[in-house]
Parts: structure tokens; C-alpha cells; sequence
């Protein structure tokens, strides 16, 4: 039987240091291929490849569709394009963003447990937010074997956090990964295991996008809310092995605490539309009030100042709430930068 050959990494925030530290003590003859997808910017070229490269002995390079695996290789998700695996071939995911992120690391870890949990090791590192947790409970589901970066040791804690709701088998400092993973790489492969049966519909979905809605009634409930970037009807996904999350039949992905954020985010939009009207009334309100006050209509004018207080009150409560709802979303703005 064979080792496990198989390594996928996912990492955000953090990323690029926690990456370069571990391509460095991975040697050359490393019997199996590496996996890597970090949360890449769509607005400019990715040098992810040539740093990796240079950072250690292994030949580094983007994924592209139909690539033949190869052991002692790194293969990193492109800008855009979700990293999925079919068997010994790579392909390349234009299905919609997941956990805001494309290329997503659930969708790489989900895809290696369907073809090939029974030989892989799933490792999910530094970074905020959720995206990994649920990717890495479906591939340990599928007989792999589940690493997460010790929290306390990460750049960006949130992200490990959630992993752990995966149960991993191994939590690890930074420094200990490279060992601990050329030790797993050494162990033989198990029986394969069956996947999940809605495993094949959302690998499928990250590779193409769109689900039917009897499909989503087969493998989730559908919940009250609305996804936050198509407007469609969500899913609640829920299963033993992985923490519950929220997906559209567009194929829009959330994990339950990243749904809040962009709830929240949507609210900001709102607010702003409310007091953009509010600011309208008012002017309105202290133009009449002026006009009062010139011709002398005093209790006109007295009427008219009480709205002016009542909707300046009002005008200050959004303010403060926008406030609260600009903090959320500069705070998950700086969660998708890798650096």
C-alpha cells in the first residue's frame, strides 16, 4: 500500500512568512506533492510561485487545468480559481467564492477527501476568519488526517480557532509542522473510506457553480436569510463530521460567524441609504423652519426646530451604527490580505 503522498495546506493572513518557514525544511525528496492555497488578491499578479521556489528546495508553481501530479512539487490555487483535485489531475474551480474567497481553501481540502482522503493530510494554518474548518472535517471524514496550526503559535489565530472544530489529529507550533509532516508522509495509506454524500455535489459546485434546488434540499434545510452577494435563498449544510455553514444554489458558501460579518455588512449599506434620506428631511425641515422664523409664525417656527432636534437625534443614532458596521467590515477587509 502506498504512503500518504499527499499534502494540502490552506493559510490566509499570515500566509506568506508561515509558508516560506515550512517550504524551507521540506526536502528534496519529499514522497509526496503538496497542495497550497492561500487567500489571493484578484487586482494584481501573484509572485506566490517564485517565492515559494526560492524559499526551499521543491519546485513551486501555479495549478493549472489538468495538471499531472507529481511527488516533491508544490501546486498553488491561481489567483481566481478554486484548486481541486481529481485524482492524479488538477483542476481549476470557477465556481462562486466561498467564505468571500476564491481560490478557497474548503473547496481544495473537500476535494482531496472525495478522491483521496485515505492518503492525504490536510493542514489549515495562520489566518482570520473561518475558511479551512469545514474542508478539513470533510477530509478527515474521508480517512485523512487533519493538522491545525496551535492558535496560540499563529500570526492570525481566528482561522486555526475554527479549525479545531474539526478535531484535528495533530495541533502543531509553526516550527514543528515540516517534521511532523515528513514524519505523516512516511505512514501507509488506509482502506479508503466513503465520502459524505454531499461531498461530490459541492466539489462540483466549486468547479462549475450552480446546484439545482432539489439538490440543495437534499443535502441542507433552507434558513431565513438571503446570500448576501447574490440575494438568493441559503441552505443550512449541516453534518456530523463538519461545523455547520450556509450555501445559496448558486454556490455562495458561508460558515455561520462569516454569514454574521456579511449580514452586518449588508446592514452598513442600509444605514447609509437611511441617513443619506434622513439628511434630505432634515435640510427640508430647516429650510421650513427658516422660512417660518422670516415671516414671523412663531409657533410655526417653534413646531418645526422640535423636528429639527427630533430628526438630528435620529440622524446621530445611524451615524453611530455605521460606525459600529464600518469597524466589522475594515476588520474583515484586512482578514482577506495574506500578507
Amino acid at each position: 500500500m502506498t504512503n500518504r503522498d499527499l499534502v494540502a495546506i490552506g493559510a490566509s493572513r499570515g500566509g506568506f512568512d508561515a509558508l516560506r518557514f515550512i517550504v524551507s525544511k521540506i526536502p528534496l525528496d519529499f514522497p509526496a506533492s503538496i497542495l497550497v492555497t492561500l487567500h489571493l488578491p484578484s487586482n494584481f499578479p501573484s509572485a506566490l510561485d517564485k517565492i515559494l521556489a526560492s524559499a526551499g528546495p521543491l519546485r513551486a508553481q501555479f495549478a493549472t487545468e489538468g495538471g499531472l501530479l507529481q511527488k516533491s512539487q508544490i501546486y498553488i490555487a491561481p489567483p481566481e480559481r478554486h484548486l481541486i483535485l481529481e485524482g492524479d489531475r488538477l483542476a481549476l474551480g470557477a465556481g462562486p467564492r466561498e467564505n468571500f474567497a476564491r481560490p478557497a481553501i474548503d473547496p481544495m481540502l473537500r476535494s482531496v477527501g472525495l478522491c483521496c482522503g485515505y492518503r492525504a493530510i490536510g493542514v489549515v494554518m495562520t489566518g482570520e476568519l473561518m475558511d479551512g474548518a469545514s474542508g478539513l472535517a470533510d477530509l478527515k471524514a474521508c480517512g485523512g488526517i487533519a493538522v491545525v496550526q496551535d492558535p496560540a503559535d499563529a500570526a492570525y489565530a481566528e482561522m486555526p480557532q475554527q479549525a479545531l472544530e474539526a478535531h484535528p489529529d495533530h495541533v502543531s507550533k509553526l516550527f514543528d509542522i515540516p517534521g511532523l509532516l515528513e514524519s505523516l508522509v512516511l505512514q501507509p495509506a488506509q482502506a479508503p473510506l466513503p465520502a459524505p454524500q454531499r461531498l461530490k455535489l459541492e466539489v462540483a459546485i466549486a468547479k462549475e457553480g450552480n446546484a439545482s434546488v432539489d439538490e440543495m434540499d437534499a443535502i441542507g434545510r433552507r434558513s431565513t436569510f438571503v446570500c448576501p452577494e447574490c440575494g438568493g435563498v441559503l441552505w443550512e449544510v449541516e453534518d456530523k463530521d463538519a461545523p455547520s455553514r450556509y450555501r445559496c444554489h448558486v454556490g455562495h458558501a458561508y460558515h455561520h460567524e462569516l454569514l454574521r460579518v456579511a449580514l452586518d455588512s449588508n446592514v452598513r449599506v442600509a444605514l447609509g441609504t437611511a441617513l443619506r434620506t434622513l439628511s434630505e428631511r432634515l435640510a427640508l425641515t430647516q429650510k421650513l423652519q427658516k422660512d417660518a422664523v422670516s415671516r414671523g409664525q412663531r409657533l410655526s417656527a417653534e413646531s418645526w426646530a422640535r423636528k429639527v432636534s427630533e430628526l438630528e437625534m435620529e440622524a446621530e443614532t445611524i451615524r453611530k451604527a455605521i460606525a459600529v458596521a464600518d469597524t466589522l467590515q475594515a476588520q474583515f477587509s484586512a482578514s482577506k490580505d495574506p500578507a
